[in-house]
């Protein structure tokens, strides 16, 4: 039975009225026998990020034009396909981990939105991989296609 758990369902606990209960922590290596065992690092990671877009739709000259502008602005997208009324984002994303690297991409067309002229939609997809998942899926043939020229391109 764990410290200060009640013996049973109808009787008391172990602990005096008012005690509180102390919490302890227990480290990885505490938990996992071996030499395999990594430590957590907080170097930044390349991450890739593909962002889907959908909304209402816009004239392509338009959608095409925003989506150039946000390449042109940030330089780090690979490749933007876009449609009437939808678009999808391919770019790497340095951070130190998945959760910031995801926070950056659901920030990406909000805050660019109204300076890069992109259309009112709203994100309806994110997947955000690490360097090396993403590098096992182009070597097992899933993915995007290594063909893919790097740019804006339409459907």
């Amino acid at each position: 039975m764990r410290p200060g758990a009640a013996a049973s369902r109808g009787g008391g606990t172990s602990r005096a009225a008012g005690e509180e209960r102390t919490l302890t922590s227990v480290a990885a290596s505490d938990t996992y026998e071996g030499d395999s065992v990594e430590e957590p690092q907080d170097l930044p990671r390349l991450w890739h990020v593909t962002l889907s877009l959908s909304g209402p739709e816009a004239p392509l000259k338009e959608v095409r034009r925003g989506l150039e502008q946000l390449a042109h602005d940030h330089p780090f997208l690979l490749t933007s396909r876009y449609a009437h009324d939808h678009a999808e984002i391919r770019y790497w994303e340095e951070a130190r981990d998945l959760h910031d690297a995801a926070a950056v991409a659901l920030r990406l067309w909000g805050e660019h939105r109204r300076t890069a002229g992109l259309p009112p939609w709203e994100i309806v997809g994110l997947e955000v991989i690490d360097r090396q998942t993403y590098h096992q899926r182009i070597a097992e043939g899933y993915g995007p296609s290594p063909a893919t020229p790097v740019g804006v391109h339409p459907y």
